[in-house]
């Protein structure tokens, strides 16, 4: 038997679909369970065991056989028996039809069930409901039965080298409680970022009052904004990946060996739970619940306001108070909160 899973998009939903790759790995134990996956994205999961082998697949790419009808004929040449698409879709849905796939389960949503064979009932969109159950449900309906919520990410030993020389080179940064993670910025849009000003004054109260470290994670297009914090935090013990080149591996690895990591709602927030990290997420236009993923060493802060959640990109009132108004005190007391809490529970 061989399995196709399209899967997210997204940094973060990629990391929440890991218990339902998890589960089909588990029940289709001899199948080839192969990912169709964009470049960007295969980071993610590299290093576990949750599929036998990728395809990459890049409809505006440069590389011919990553896009339109040369990639039809790749999918068309494995022979798929079931196709599982995890993303929304019409795309999807008209490549796993092509794939000549026998049996393809999804949602039935915005008119393309009948590319389906075996369709699962969305829920209202109105109604806010965690992304890692519904990619749960699919798994499900495909027969698996070992469902679980529990996420799964891995780092390789380049990943880990690569961490340990940043701090070889930052040692004048390095105090011996540790260092904490922040990740400002998101690829969803300005809407959820949080001030400049607002994390470097975060960073150099903890480093103050609790005595860490602090690394700003960024990604390419987050560079010059984890610059400016640790300029503004004016502390020798707050550094930034800036002038490095990021990657997901690296910052998986960074965050895999802080205390806490303190982000914005976007991708690398996932990371925390799988490698059992306390996290505290800042929420401004999103709903919490879209992507809540269950992990109890973890704080939400949404300052509420009269217009929101309004799950816009950006602020369409231009005041962005939902994440202005946040104060700085609120979210240094939950991480000077959940690090006390952490360190009971383990201790206990």
């Amino acid at each position: 038997m061989k399995i196709a899973v399209f899967l997210p998009n997204w940094i973060g939903d990629a990391v929440m679909a890991t218990p339902a790759l998890r589960a089909i790995r588990t029940e289709f134990s001899q199948a080839t369970v192969v990912g169709i996956v964009r470049p960007y994205m295969a980071d993610v999961l590299a290093g576990l065991d949750l599929l036998d082998r990728v395809m990459l697949y890049d409809p505006r790419g440069k590389e011919k056989q990553q896009r339109g009808l040369r990639f039809v004929h790749r999918m068309r040449k494995e022979e798929f028996d079931t196709a599982v698409l995890l993303p929304n879709s019409l795309r999807a849905a008209w490549m796993a039809r092509l794939s000549g796939a026998k049996h393809r389960f999804g949602l039935d949503r915005d008119g393309r069930g009948w590319l389906l064979t075996d369709r699962i009932a969305p829920k209202p969109k109105s109604e806010p409901h965690p992304v890692i159950d519904e990619y749960l449900r699919i798994a499900e309906r495909l027969g698996c039965r070992a469902l679980s919520r529990e996420m799964e990410l891995a780092t390789s030993e380049n990943d880990e080298s690569a961490i340990e020389a940043f701090w070889n080179e930052h040692s004048v940064a390095q105090l011996p409680s540790g260092y904490l993670c922040l990740n400002p910025g998101g690829a969803f849009g300005a809407a959820k970022h949080w001030p400049v000003e607002s994390f470097a004054a975060l960073a150099r109260r903890i480093v103050d009052k609790l005595n860490h470290s602090v690394l700003v994670l960024c990604g390419p297009q987050e560079r010059e904004e984890a610059r400016e914090i640790a300029k503004r935090a004016d502390s020798p013990h707050v550094v930034s990946m800036a002038d490095i080149q990021p990657t997901i591996g690296l910052t998986k690895a960074a965050i895999r060996h802080c205390e806490l990591l303190v982000t914005t709602d976007s991708g690398p927030r996932h990371f925390a739970p799988p490698f059992q990290i306390p996290v505290v997420t800042l929420f401004g236009p999103t709903h919490i619940a879209w992507s809540e993923t269950y992990y109890p060493r973890a704080v939400h802060l949404q300052h509420e306001v009269d217009c929101g959640p309004c799950q816009k990109r950006v602020c369409p009132l231009q005041h962005h108070r939902c994440m202005r108004d946040l104060s700085v005190d609120r979210v240094f007391n939950a991480v000077r909160s959940l690090l006390a809490r952490v360190g009971k529970a383990d201790a206990a």
